[in-house]
């Protein structure tokens, strides 16, 4: 089916947007427009506008902004199609037509919808009835309120192999074996599919009965059984309660996922609306596409069992091709052997809520399985460790998400194995050869000359900006050292991308060739890419340090290597802690608040004359070799 720019914006047209809005958001008149508390957002002052002369809402809050479609897809979930359909058949407006074997299908999934709907109600007017005594005991002894369970549609199926098809004869067999609703067996009369189960209806966006879920009520097996796939059901592009748990989803700004069916509706009876359930399957692809519409980092909130934790872990390594700025997964641990159910009925939804504000990052629970696969005490089984997470982060399609994975993990790890070196302690400051009186018979040297060219470009650009290339261009130069400092490195978070990269790339060298002299190591890295920008951190014009010269003397090239790599690391850590005293002194003064402050001020400046001091004893000492020569 296509759908015109001019169908469209007829349909627009049509839709008076504050009645669309209005049955779902409470509209106050304000002059020509109308407000209110977002519906996207929770807010005390109203900053949502509704505008039917333009035909768009906007939140002046949170930025949401759209047009009677919007509204559809975006607080309702519905997809493109289904939000149109809906719209128009609202608006008395034909959908453009279709060809005919589509038509034949849409008229054939009407029925097949009909069916489901009779069905539920059947079921519904069961549990009602004498019928359903055990299954509304059953309901009690679970805490489900009456009112909960027909919010819900719940119902029940007596165990009987034709009650169903007797109330629904009118629809015919073949539809109601082609709705799930009966089985065929060959050579035998279609029979009930559900029998002796509590019921359970599976809704599609559009709120529309398109499945069941049944329960046993009693012994038996299997505990639960689903609908099999049908035109009108996908059981891997299908979330159970998306209909409810989408507009529930706009004003908490997060999505819930957990196991089962009673898991939904016991979260949903304690306030926790925004909940949705697979239907007995780990998440698909489509499913998590789904979540994303809602949030950027659904929350899985998987059963404690062991069962449980490993349908979570194969969540995250399917998430993980998929992932995009803006899209992850987080983690809710329950306690061992409980489900959402148990929680909230156990001790409240003040408890569950604390669990969700204690979910763990996608990255963190990615770590700590491969962190556990495995003994890690012998070299091969920390090589494999390695191994293991680069596939994990090499998996993700998304270069940039992929490349922070990478980076992320290689930190964790090289934090974890770094080697311990002894404290460094910072040399004492430089004092040029020919400073203060001369011992008799000692030859005559100038004084130290002004501030160099090194120092004030020091000044001007500060440390970052300045002192990462030599280091880059030092550690090239030496590569035994960069084993020496890897914790250091471990600690960077260089914001040139490129710079990462080839840090990475020279960690990664090193460490599979300890040995590594810097020839071996430009040759490593021009294969992978790098040549050209190595190459430009050798040349003549970075900034002059002893360990960016190929002449140097080892010993004191490897002493102020040690200097500036201390420096640049502790720098932003340092100006991290101030930026963070400074707030705290602005936003509530104290003599402590001041006092930190200062001190960190002075510590960012004792940083700074530290390099300034490196930088110049070089240019000094370069100065004095050539005049002694």
């Amino acid at each position: 089916m296509t759908l015109s720019p001019q169908f469209l914006d007829e349909l627009r047209a049509r839709t008076l947007l504050s009645g669309l809005i209005g049955k779902t958001t409470k509209l106050q008149k304000a002059g020509r427009e109308w407000r209110a508390c977002c519906p996207f957002h929770n807010e005390k002052t109203p900053s949502f506008y509704v505008n039917d002369d333009k035909g768009f809402y906007h939140c002046f809050g949170c930025s949401a902004h759209g047009d009677a479609i919007r509204w559809m897809t975006d607080q309702r979930g519905l997809p493109f199609m289904d939000a149109v359909k809906e719209l128009a058949q609202a608006a008395g407006m034909e959908m453009p037509a279709m060809d005919p074997r589509a038509a034949e299908k849409a008229e054939a999934a009407k029925g097949l919808h009909e069916a489901c709907a009779d069905a539920a109600a059947w079921f519904t007017e069961q549990l009602n009835g004498l019928p359903g005594a055990t299954a509304r005991e059953v309901l009690a002894k679970r805490g489900i309120k009456a009112e909960t369970a027909r919010a819900f549609g719940l119902g029940f199926a007596p165990d009987s192999r034709g009650g169903l098809k007797a109330a629904l004869k009118g629809y015919g067999d073949p539809l109601l074996v082609e709705a799930g609703l009966l089985i065929q067996v060959e050579d035998k009369a279609p029979y009930d599919r559900f029998r002796g189960r509590l019921m359970i209806p599976i809704r599609d966006p559009r709120g529309r009965t398109v499945a069941f879920g049944g329960r046993i009520i009693g012994d038996g097996e299997p505990k639960y059984l689903n609908s099999p796939e049908t035109p009108l059901f996908d059981k891997g592009r299908t979330l159970y309660n998306l209909d409810k748990a989408a507009p529930a989803t706009r004003k908490t700004g997060r999505v819930l996922v957990v196991e089962g069916y009673m898991d939904v509706i016991a979260l949903a009876q304690a306030g926790f609306g925004e909940a949705v359930a697979p239907l007995g399957t780990a998440l698909t692809e489509a499913q998590l596409e789904r979540l994303w519409r809602l949030a950027e980092v659904p929350i899985l909130c998987f059963d404690g069992d062991g069962a449980g934790q490993k349908a979570a872990l194969r969540a995250a390594h399917r998430a993980l091709p998929l992932l995009a700025p803006g899209r992850s997964l987080a983690f809710v641990t329950l306690p061992q052997g409980q489900d959402p159910d148990d929680t909230v009925r156990q001790k409240g939804p003040a408890a569950f809520e604390a669990l969700l504000k204690t979910a763990e990052p996608l990255v963190d629970r990615l770590w700590s399985s491969e962190l556990a696969a495995e003994p890690l005490a012998t070299p091969e089984q920390k090589a494999g460790l390695k191994q293991r997470l680069k596939e994990r982060a090499e998996s993700i399609a998304d270069p940039g998400v992929r490349t922070e994975y990478l980076a992320e993990f290689r930190r964790r790890f090289d934090a974890l194995y770094a080697q311990q070196r002894a404290a460094f302690v910072p040399r004492a400051p430089f004092t040029p050869r020919g400073g203060g009186a001369r011992k008799p018979g000692q030859p005559w040297k100038a004084p130290p000359g002004p501030v160099g060219a090194g120092a004030k470009r020091l000044q001007q650009h500060g440390i970052d900006g300045v002192l990462t290339k030599p280091v880059l261009a030092g550690l090239l130069l030496h590569p035994t050292e960069i084993c020496r400092h890897m914790g250091e490195l471990g600690r960077l978070h260089l914001t040139d991308p490129a710079l990462a990269h080839l840090l990475d790339a020279m960690i990664d060298s090193a460490v599979e060739h300890p040995a590594l002299d810097s020839e071996h190591l430009l040759t490593i890295l021009a294969a992978s890419g790098f040549d050209i920008i190595a190459q430009d951190l050798l040349r003549a014009d970075q900034l002059s340090c002893s360990f960016t010269q190929k002449d140097a003397d080892p010993a004191r090239a490897r002493e102020d290597l040690d200097e500036a790599i201390a420096i640049l690391v502790t720098r932003p850590e340092v100006d991290a802690a101030l930026a963070e005293a400074t707030a705290a002194m602005q936003a509530n003064y104290s003599d402590d608040a001041y006092e930190r402050q200062v001190s960190l001020v002075n510590e960012q400046q004792a940083l700074n004359a530290r390099l300034a001091n490196l930088v110049q004893s070089n240019e000094d000492a370069r100065a004095f070799s050539t005049e002694g020569n």
